[in-house]
C-alpha cells in the first residue's frame, strides 16, 4: 500500500502539481522555521518536504505502515531532527505532542476518511498557536469529471459523492468508506472561531490523477488545464467544486 501509494505521488504529473500547489499555499501562511502538525500524514511526503525547507513538522497517522515510512524518513541527517511522528486519530488532537503549532494541514481527502468534522475540529484550539490557521485539502461533493461519467453509462461513478451515507474509496489500493464535504460542511465544523481566509478548487479543469489513461495520452492539454485550473481555480463559484478543494482558516480569539 505505502509503495502505491508513493509511486503515485512521484510519478503522476497532475498529482505532482496539486501538491506543490497545495504546498506553495502553506508556505505562504506561515513564517520560515514555523511549526507545522501535519494530520492523515500518510507516507510522510509532504512532512518531509517541508521539514527540508526548515520547517519543524509533527507528521501523524494511524495506520502502521504509513507511520514506519514517515520514521524512516525522519532519520535523513538533513532534516536535522525537524520531523518528528506519533500515531494520532485526528479525532484526538487535543492529544498531539510539540504544541502548540502555528499550522494543521490536512492533505488530498485524509479528511473525507470521517463524517464527523466537528470532532476534528474541537482539538484544534488546544493545538494551534492563537492566530494559527489550518490548511485543509478535502474532496467536495461535486467532482465535474466524475459526474460526466454517466454519458459514459458509468451511473455509478457519476453519482458515488452524492450518499449521505458514504460510499467505499480506494485510497493507495485498500478500500475505505469515504465521506464527501462542502465547503459550507467545512466551514460549520470549525466553528466561529474561525475566519475562513481562501478557498480554491483543484481539478476542476485538469483531469483528477484516477485519470491516468487520459493523462498519458493527452500531456500538452492536460498542462494547459491544469494552467486554467491555476488561473480560475480560486474564482466563486468555481472554486467549490472539482476532485479537491483547499480551504485555509484562521483561528481568532476565544469568547
Amino acid at each position: 500500500m505505502v509503495e502505491a501509494y508513493a509511486e503515485s505521488a512521484v510519478s503522476n504529473p497532475v498529482v505532482i502539481w496539486m501538491r506543490q500547489r497545495v504546498r506553495d499555499l502553506v508556505e505562504a501562511q506561515i513564517p520560515p522555521g514555523a511549526s507545522i502538525l501535519e494530520i492523515n500524514a500518510g507516507s510522510g511526503l509532504d512532512a518531509a518536504y517541508f521539514a527540508s525547507r526548515g520547517f519543524r513538522v509533527h507528521a501523524t497517522d494511524v495506520a502502521s505502515g504509513m507511520l514506519a515510512a514517515i520514521a524512516d524518513k525522519a532519520t535523513n541527517p538533513g532534516l536535522e531532527g525537524r520531523l518528528t511522528h506519533e500515531a494520532l486519530a485526528f479525532d484526538r488532537l487535543y492529544e498531539a505532542h510539540g504544541g502548540p503549532y502555528d499550522l494543521v494541514l490536512s492533505n488530498l481527502g485524509g479528511l473525507n476518511c470521517t463524517n464527523d468534522l466537528a470532532a476534528v475540529a474541537r482539538g484544534l484550539p488546544d493545538i494551534l498557536q492563537p492566530g494559527g490557521r489550518v490548511v485543509w485539502v478535502v474532496m467536495p461533493p461535486v467532482c465535474p469529471w466524475e459526474v460526466a461519467q454517466a454519458l459514459r453509462g458509468h451511473i455509478s461513478t457519476a453519482t458515488r459523492r452524492f450518499s449521505k451515507h458514504g460510499t467505499p474509496a480506494n485510497v493507495g489500493g485498500e478500500s475505505v468508506q469515504a465521506w464527501y464535504h462542502s465547503p459550507e460542511k467545512l466551514r460549520r465544523a470549525l466553528g466561529p472561531r474561525f475566519q475562513v481566509e481562501s478557498l480554491r478548487s483543484f481539478c476542476l479543469f485538469a483531469p483528477p490523477s484516477f485519470f491516468g489513461g487520459f493523462v498519458r495520452r493527452h500531456p500538452r492539454l492536460v498542462r494547459t488545464l491544469m494552467r486554467l485550473d491555476d488561473r480560475l481555480g480560486g474564482v466563486w463559484p468555481l472554486n467549490r467544486c472539482g476532485d479537491f478543494y483547499a480551504m485555509v482558516a484562521r483561528l481568532g480569539p476565544g469568547t
